[in-house]
């Protein structure tokens, strides 16, 4: 009987720890998300420039799956990105092209590719890089060439 006393005394701890625990484990699990688009986005440019230099006729990819291991339109470019980001959707992020960067013409001599969160849980951050390399945020909407330069 001292036992189950000593057990129900210990609820209440156990649930302040919890309180206390989950909040920061939710905050780093979102830093570890916009760390991991940012990476994807560097991931994407070394893929862009690569695919371009295999593929000087046709320059840029309009597509993530054409950097991915399924790229037909230039086989010489493919598997310049793994096949999860080539899907556009990793780790809470999905990954669309910016389509005012692409210019539509052959060779295609920019990009732009934007990161956005899937939902506020998974990053608050949006991530935008294009063919300069250099990676843009927004707090609350799309991130463009014009938003912060990230540090």
């Amino acid at each position: 009987m001292v036992l189950g006393y000593i057990q129900v005394a210990g609820l209440p701890f156990i649930l302040i720890i919890a309180a206390i625990a989950i909040p920061n484990l939710l905050k780093a699990r979102m830093a570890a998300n916009e760390s991991s688009a940012v990476g994807s986005l560097r991931t994407i440019t070394t893929g862009e420039i690569a695919y371009a230099t295999a593929c000087p006729k046709i320059g840029f990819a309009y597509s993530l799956a054409e950097l991915g291991p399924d790229g037909s339109t230039c086989p010489e470019g493919r598997n310049e990105i793994d096949s999860v980001l080539a899907k556009g959707l990793k780790n809470g992020y999905r990954f669309t092209p910016h389509l005012s960067n692409f210019t539509g013409q052959v060779p295609e001599t920019g990009f732009g590719w934007n990161a956005d969160p899937v939902s506020p849980s998974t990053g608050t951050r949006h991530f935008f890089v294009d063919q300069t390399g250099v990676i843009h945020y927004n707090m609350s909407e799309q991130a463009d060439a014009d938003s912060p330069v990230l540090q």
